[in-house]
């Protein structure tokens, strides 16, 4: 286990994982804001790149763990991303369609945000997400974001950033504690 919160473990995923996240990543209707939906090779090439993650960063994209039925929902975690032309450390997130608009992913991603600010030296963090993908927009602002920036990529597509800074985080902090 990485972190836990009320409702959830941030685990790393492994193969194991592979029914519950293809249920994620293979959903066209869940994945309509990314590039494209996933078949069953880029789900298992999925699941090997976050483990690589893991060995080289020491973190990636974690598997959301139900706490109450132990049953993987989605992922979310750390990574580091093309974000404008510059590579950032960004918290993305994955929910299944069935999960979405109970708060997961913004309690997993509060839960990485905090797990980022105390194990790694990054000073801020960053989500970033097609310009019209308002429910992952909401999530960042619900995780303590704000907008900082747009930018379109090279298929003209744009995209929204979003970011918190470990400062920003800290004043949170200090008003809930």
């Amino acid at each position: 286990m990485i972190t836990e919160t009320g409702r959830l473990i941030l685990r790393e995923m492994t193969e194991n994982d592979f029914d519950a996240l293809y249920a994620v990543l293979a959903d066209t209707d869940n994945m309509k804001y990314y590039p494209h939906s996933f078949d069953e090779s880029k789900v298992r090439n999925w699941i090997k790149r976050n483990m690589e993650r893991y060995r080289i960063f020491g973190f990636g994209l974690w598997a959301v763990v139900l706490k109450e039925t132990g049953e993987v929902i989605g992922d979310c975690g750390l990574t580091m991303q093309l974000i404008g032309g510059q590579i950032k450390p960004e918290i993305g997130y994955h929910i299944r369609k069935d999960c979405q608009g109970r708060g997961y992913a913004s309690e997993a991603a509060k839960a990485v945000r905090d797990w980022t600010f105390r194990n790694t030296p990054f000073n801020i963090i960053y989500s970033y997400m097609k310009h019209s993908n308002v429910p992952s927009c909401r999530t960042a602002m619900a995780y303590g974001c704000r907008l900082v920036g747009e930018f379109e990529d090279d298929a003209n597509e744009r995209y929204k950033v979003y970011a918190i800074s470990r400062a920003e985080w800290e004043e949170l902090n200090r008003q809930y504690n």
